[in-house]
């Protein structure tokens, strides 16, 4: 229930990210009494600081009565994720069961999205920046080394380098270079 929750949040979420971006901004008020307008507020994290208190009051709210107005004890329909909203239904047992998982896998979809969506923004302030303007990266520290090579470019998944550290580096690829010998022994035969 907990991941299905999470999922169905992630694909509104993942939405809402990124409908203003291609259909505009509604007309309007946000806050008539504050004079904000929709069109005030950015698209993305930057939001979160523009939107009035009451507002995110509101939102608690609304996400408040979502949880608590429905009986989602175990053994209730709620508790399996059937809040009522028959879009995802069928009479025959075998599509219903399809099309909640196919529900199920676009909300896992959904949660990595919106997390890439906020790392991408947090970097470089939109969720669609442009990765060569976040000039910060400590990845960027050993971008101009042997063995640097497209479309990758310098790559360290497990975040070695990015102390940025050149003597660490250094060590490393010492390492790299001797097991990177020994394997290709290894793989002729010796």
């Amino acid at each position: 229930q907990t991941e299905l929750k999470h999922g169905r949040v992630s694909m509104l979420a993942t939405m809402g990210y990124m409908t203003p971006e291609i259909t505009g901004k509604l007309p309007g008020y946000l806050s008539p009494s504050a004079g904000l307008k929709f069109a005030d507020i950015p698209n993305g994290l930057a939001a979160i600081s523009k939107v009035p208190s009451a507002g995110w009051a509101q939102i608690v709210a609304y996400g408040a009565y979502c949880e608590l107005s429905q009986d989602q004890s175990a053994g209730t329909a709620a508790s399996k994720g059937d809040f009522g909203f028959k879009v995802l239904t069928s009479s025959d047992p075998a599509e219903k069961t399809k099309k909640l998982s196919a529900e199920l896998a676009n909300g896992r979809l959904a949660m990595m999205a919106i997390i890439g969506m906020f790392f991408q923004d947090g970097l470089t302030g939109s969720a669609w920046g442009d990765w060569a303007t976040y000039t910060d990266s400590p990845l960027r520290a050993f971008e101009s080394e042997l063995g640097v090579q497209a479309p990758v470019g310098f790559w360290d998944p497990a975040g070695f380098t990015s102390d940025g550290n050149a003597e660490n580096f250094a060590r490393r690829r010492q390492t790299e270079l001797k097991h990177g010998r020994v394997s290709m022994l290894a793989t002729m035969g010796y």
